[in-house]
């Protein structure tokens, strides 16, 4: 980062032991450490900064993009693609009038016995119904009589022997 070769580094040692002296030396490497660790505790926290706010921009923007979505209605966007005048859910609009064009039922037309008619008189019916006779060998089913034979129909391209 600083190109800094190892014959600048030990330059930069013996001017420090020369001019600092070597009574002070250690205590002003010490201070030294002390201010790079800042240094860099500063600019570790800048960049976490940097990127709580990069992730906070990007969560904004990942939040409206799901509001979108989940504020999207599908249905009215398909209905609004395929019909966007209403007709063809108006056709299959079925009100308490039915159909329009479709005859008006009423009360009257609906029940087909009125409510205060008696019910016809019926003969009772037997409980158990009575056994049948058994087949015997000379009862044999009636025969189905066969139908009248189709006649053929005779086209131009058949070939007559």
């Amino acid at each position: 980062m600083f190109d800094i070769a190892w014959s600048e580094l030990l330059l930069i040692a013996v001017v420090a032991l020369v001019v600092i002296g070597p009574k002070d030396l250690p205590k002003a490497i010490y201070t030294f450490g002390k201010w790079v660790r800042k240094a860099r505790v500063v600019a570790r926290e800048f960049q976490t900064h940097i990127d709580d706010m990069m992730r906070e921009t990007e969560l904004d923007e990942l939040r409206k993009e799901a509001l979108k979505t989940r504020d999207l209605n599908i249905k009215k966007m398909m209905e609004d693609t395929i019909d966007p005048k209403g007709e063809v859910s108006k056709a299959f609009d079925v009100g308490l009038t039915g159909h329009p064009g479709s005859p008006v039922e009423t009360a009257a037309a609906t029940d087909s016995v009125p409510a205060e008619a008696p019910a016809p008189a019926t003969t009772p019916e037997p409980a158990i119904a009575p056994p049948l006779p058994a087949p015997t060998a000379d009862s044999a089913p009636p025969v189905p009589a066969k139908p009248d034979p189709v006649p053929a129909v005779s086209h131009p391209t058949d070939k007559q022997a």
